[in-house]
């Protein structure tokens, strides 16, 4: 069966296969899914892919809680102090970038 998918970038896709699931609402939630799919003239089952697509979007960004904990780590990070001579660490970086330019490895790894 040939359908129609939503990708995460909101534009259409079309996949080839499609599952068939069963699961339970209850009567408001379905209500919710009829009148919206009638109201868009989609199927339900279009809906429905819409609303979970744009759920798990939304689950996948970071809460207010969990972005200032990350925010305190940087803070953390960028008040520590240096554990060795700004020098020592320019040179590892120069030495880096030219093994990257060079290609690094001239024979494969097995």
């Amino acid at each position: 069966m040939i359908g129609e998918q939503m990708s995460a970038l909101g534009s259409m896709e079309y996949c080839l296969v499609m599952v068939k699931v069963t699961c339970s609402l209850n009567e408001t939630t379905m209500r919710q899914i009829r009148r919206t799919a009638a109201r868009l003239g989609k199927a339900r089952s279009h809906v429905v892919r819409e609303a979970v697509a744009d759920y798990a979007a939304w689950a996948d960004r970071l809460g207010e809680r969990e972005r200032l904990r990350l925010l305190d780590v940087l803070e953390g990070l960028r008040r520590a102090k240096p554990t060795r001579p700004a020098k020592e660490v320019d040179t590892e970086i120069k030495s880096i970038r030219a093994a990257r330019r060079g290609h690094g490895r001239r024979r494969r790894v097995s």
